[in-house]
């Protein structure tokens, strides 16, 4: 979010400093990333300090950056934090309330009751020790959807809820999307009457694969013809990815899909724009992300109704939302893939919505006028995020 953030904030009038920690991704043995450190660099308008990650590389801490914000955070009018249950995020929370500093938390879904339950004991303590008074001396707490502030977990705590959502780059301009389309068909090997249906997420138990597969067989079984592409990883849990691509070996899709792994730059854009339809039934999404990136490209979605941009892609017709079962995401995906006019007017309507509502200026005006509600004098202003994960 900070990246698309910060430089629309900045062209808004907004003194935006990002801190942050060396750290590149979630890889085991991954190199951190070799940046100047300690010292602000320049860009998009808006300025990002580097701080070594150490002593605990394994949690993105830095205790360098905690000593800055210690020295710094009386020099700034109000800090954006993002993540809980991170060290490095509760400490800088704890920081800016002895400073007086104002900040605002971003969860980040962590406050779901299903997401609590996973290491429940240490979270209950660290609840305890830390984030239940970061949540009371905050601001307010930023949810990105209406359902994430509903379910959320405040521990007691009665707050300020902000509901703004993510905001995604249109790095679709200029594109057009046959020839991503041709381009995804040349790489991948796939036939020009086969429709593209795209799951381009993290693999994690939570996003509905095991309502995915079983679908998307049953989809086969009836006759229907399609391509299914798999993108994404998860280096926290390789595990559960190794038994994803198994069981799209050992199944009747496996003549029928393309696993991309992780993907970025021209080839996540590409697959986005040159899809027919992307998929997401995920068990839980605070916000949902990736849906959103696939609207902007002009791509319709069918996704759960526990993916909180639901409501949004029902009333703007950008694609379909069912329930979270095999039997209804086939209902969803065969309508989806017997109406191609269909499939384009809601792609057409998707993009039309996410440019008007998730384009990162209009976020900004959002985010801007919450800040000169907690502080009325604020623009312009000195303003600090602190960004956990680059």
């Amino acid at each position: 979010m900070i990246l698309g953030l910060a430089p629309a904030l900045a062209k808004e009038g907004i003194e935006v400093t990002v801190i942050t920690t060396n750290t590149n991704g979630d890889h085991r043995g991954q190199k951190p990333l070799d940046v100047p450190l300690n010292s602000p660099i320049k860009q998009d308008g808006y300025e990002i300090i580097y701080f070594r990650c150490f002593p605990f590389r394994r949690y993105k801490f830095s205790l360098e950056l905690c000593q800055w914000l210690h020295h710094h955070a009386s020099t700034y009018d109000l800090a954006h934090i993002h993540a809980l249950f991170s060290p490095v995020s509760s400490l800088s929370a704890a920081i800016c309330r002895q400073q007086q500093l104002p900040y605002i938390l971003r969860p980040l879904g962590t406050l779901d009751p299903a997401d609590l339950r996973k290491k429940k004991l240490l979270k209950q303590l660290y609840t305890a020790i830390l984030e239940r008074g970061n949540l009371a001396g905050a601001a307010a707490i930023h949810f990105t959807s209406t359902q994430e502030a509903k379910i959320s977990a405040k521990f007691g705590v009665s707050t300020k809820d902000l509901v703004i959502p993510l905001g995604v780059k249109n790095g679709h301009e200029g594109k057009n999307r046959e020839e991503a389309e041709n381009f995804i068909r040349q790489k991948f090997g796939i036939g020009n009457d086969l429709p593209i249906v795209l799951f381009m997420s993290r693999i994690d138990p939570k996003k509905g694969l095991d309502l995915l597969i079983p679908a998307l067989e049953k989809l086969l079984a009836t006759g229907l013809e399609f391509h299914f592409i798999l993108a994404g990883s998860n280096p926290q849990d390789p595990n559960y990815e190794a038994k994803i691509r198994l069981q799209m070996q050992n199944s009747t899709l496996r003549s029928h899909n393309t696993i991309t792994g992780f993907v970025t730059g021209e080839l996540k854009t590409a697959l986005l724009q040159g899809a027919d339809i992307f998929v997401l039934p995920s068990y839980y999404e605070n916000f949902g992300i990736a849906v959103a990136e696939a609207m902007v490209a002009g791509t319709p979605v069918v996704i759960s109704d526990q993916v909180h941009i639901c409501q949004q892609v029902q009333e703007s017709e950008s694609g379909w939302v069912g329930t979270t079962d095999v039997a209804t995401l086939v209902e969803l995906l065969t309508q989806a893939l017997r109406n191609p006019p269909e499939r384009q007017r809601r792609g057409l309507r998707a993009k039309e919505y996410a440019l008007k509502y998730y384009s990162w200026d209009a976020i900004a005006r959002q985010v801007i006028a919450a800040y000169q509600h907690i502080i009325p004098e604020l623009v312009p202003c000195h303003f600090g995020e602190e960004l956990n994960e680059c």
